[in-house]
């Protein structure tokens, strides 16, 4: 044995406690670095100089943590105490206390990382389509008659919403459609929640919807990144409100909601204003309608003293109407003559008009049927006759005859001559030149 306050043997290397410091550092330089770490968060900080503090731990070990600003500025989300995440860096000794630290260069998640990657895809996709524009975004009503909640039942912010809703607007109806919000069968029980409570809207029961669960990790919060819930709250007749994890959380539900909240309390507060703020409105206003009104009241009596005062000396005025009126009914009366004896000149010259029209008329009526007469005069048949032609008809009919087909012999004809009709008999039939 030896012992323990003996010097090291002669020849032994006998090290400085920074050049020892170096040489271990240098050894996990090279035997480990670049390096990453799963483990969880404790004991964060971020100082004000932007560099963050922390250790990751297992159910092993434990292993200090810096991450310098730079590399803390490029972080998408803020680390927290019991948080799992993966980091890389590089493994040193931090000299001034000996200590083995890593130095973290970026951070995620742990197990995160593919879902991450879902949402991102998603996110783009559904933005691509329209879903998240600000144009299709609504406000929400002041005074809603009805607040429609969709959340589990077990859910901690039902009784944070349903608290903050008795304080602020005790006198709104809420309307609950419990629904799972977290698991395979979250997404689906929540549209299908979403739906019910939209045909309630459209019946007007309510004016705006809440969606809340409270906060937790990515895994927690995946139902409300489904394609088909997204599509689901877009579709609202009226303004949803998101309010979803804590501050820091985004989902792709938020995204779509007409309002993203950053906590399912901060929804109620914004679905409902405070009753206090609109009694007291009220009465601001009552105050101001009655000093309008009595203001009124001042200037009708002013009114009224005026016209008292004007009635005081009633003989001149009446005698003032009396003029107005002689001089109107001189006026009319001027009129009515000069409008009498425009009428009178209108009235002779359309008869005048109408006389010179109906001579002219008969004058060319008669003319026509004078050439109408003299046509039909042309156009008789007894001119013809006079010529020395005849008419043969049958005696039986009296139709006409017009073929020598029709004449055999000993048929009785009869012929209309200039003067008269004679009866004749066919004794040959000639030949048809034809």
């Amino acid at each position: 044995m030896t012992d323990g306050n003996a010097f090291p043997a002669p020849g032994r290397r006998v090290w400085a406690v920074g050049a020892l410091c170096r040489a271990v550092a240098d050894a996990l330089e090279a035997r480990f670095n670049p390096v990453t770490v799963r483990g969880e968060i404790t004991g964060f900080s971020r100082a004000a100089s932007g560099h963050c503090y922390f250790s990751l731990k297992d159910a092993q070990g434990q292993v200090r943590c810096a991450m310098f600003r730079r590399s803390a500025s490029l972080l998408e989300f803020l680390p927290r105490d019991g948080e799992l995440v993966e980091v890389s860096g590089r493994l040193g000794v931090y000299e001034q206390r000996g200590d083995l630290q890593l130095v973290v260069e970026s951070m995620r998640r742990a197990g995160q990382g593919a879902l991450f990657e879902q949402f991102l895809r998603l996110k783009a996709k559904l933005e691509a389509e329209g879903l998240f524009d600000a144009a299709r975004k609504r406000e929400l009503p002041l005074l809603p008659r009805g607040i429609g909640i969709a959340t589990s039942l077990g859910a901690a912010a039902l009784h944070d919403v349903v608290t903050c809703l008795r304080r602020r607007a005790p006198h709104v109806p809420v309307v609950l459609v419990p629904a799972a919000v977290q698991g395979a069968q979250a997404p689906g029980e929540l549209a299908a929640a979403l739906e019910s409570l939209y045909r309630a809207a459209e019946r007007g029961t309510i004016d705006v919807i809440l969606l809340v669960r409270g906060g937790g990790s990515m895994e927690d919060l995946w139902a409300f990144n489904d394609e088909r819930l997204a599509r689901t709250i877009v579709r609202s007749p009226v303004p949803l409100v998101s309010g979803v994890g804590h501050e820091t959380d985004f989902t792709i539900a938020d995204f779509c909601a007409d309002v993203r909240a950053p906590t399912p309390t901060a929804a109620a507060e914004l679905a409902a204003q405070p009753r206090e703020a609109w009694l007291g409105a009220l009465r601001l206003l009552h105050e101001r309608l009655r000093e309008a009104a009595l203001r009124r009241l001042d200037r009708a009596a002013q009114r009224l003293d005026q016209a008292a005062a004007h009635l005081g000396r009633p003989s001149a005025r009446t005698a003032q109407q009396h003029l107005r009126i002689e001089r109107q009914a001189q006026r009319l009366r001027f009129a009515l003559t000069a409008r009498l004896q425009r009428s009178e000149d209108e009235l002779r010259s359309l008869r005048e008009a109408l006389r010179s029209g109906i001579a002219e008329r008969l004058a060319r009526a008669t003319r026509d049927c004078e050439r109408i007469a003299l046509r039909l005069q042309l156009l008789d048949p007894r001119l013809v006759l006079q010529r020395g032609y005849a008419l043969l008809t049958d005696p039986a009919s009296g139709q006409p005859l017009t073929s020598v087909r029709a004449m055999h012999p000993g048929r009785d004809v009869r012929a209309a001559l200039a003067d008269g009709e004679v009866d004749l008999r066919v004794a040959t039939r000639g030949v048809n030149p034809s």
